[in-house]
């Protein structure tokens, strides 16, 4: 699986709430959360990150478990999302969801090309590739599938 974008940059302990203020969680609507990703941190980065990667500081998806902001972020059209660490459960969500996550600590500036490829288990930003740890075969089972539904649909 290979996936490519340019890098929105974002800092460390971005939350959940920042993802997708709960003022938002009263609606169903994926289109509405999508718009207002982020909304509270930078209001016009949701317009930005269609086709993105965002590459993060560390403890991405800290705070509430809210499964709605790996949601927000996927309807939005984040390609992938880099950081050293993510909290546990956003990390679940992401992977249920089908939004590919990697784990890597990178410089980075806005606009750059950065190619994650998880079969060679390396991120390149531009002209320099790291390592980043592997996925589970089942994890990138479920990423190709689109997610954990859709995996399981397609196995009957």
């Amino acid at each position: 699986m290979r996936l490519e974008g340019r890098a929105v940059c974002l800092p460390a302990d971005i939350d959940t709430d920042l993802i997708i203020a709960g003022r938002y969680l009263r609606t169903k609507d994926r289109s509405i959360w999508a718009a207002r990703a982020f909304e509270d941190l930078d209001p016009s980065l949701a317009g930005k990150i269609r086709g993105s990667v965002i590459i993060a500081g560390k403890n991405f998806g800290c705070g509430s478990s809210r499964e709605q902001a790996a949601v927000a972020l996927k309807e939005a059209g984040v390609v992938c999302i880099i950081a050293p660490s993510f909290a546990r459960i956003f990390f679940r969500n992401a992977i249920n969801l089908g939004l590919p996550l990697a784990q890597a600590d990178l410089p980075c500036r806005d606009g750059d090309l950065v190619v994650v490829d998880f079969s060679a288990g390396t991120v390149t930003l531009g002209e320099t590739t790291t390592k980043i740890p592997p996925l589970s075969p089942k994890m990138l089972e479920i990423l190709a599938a689109g997610g954990l539904v859709e995996h399981w649909r397609k196995r009957g």
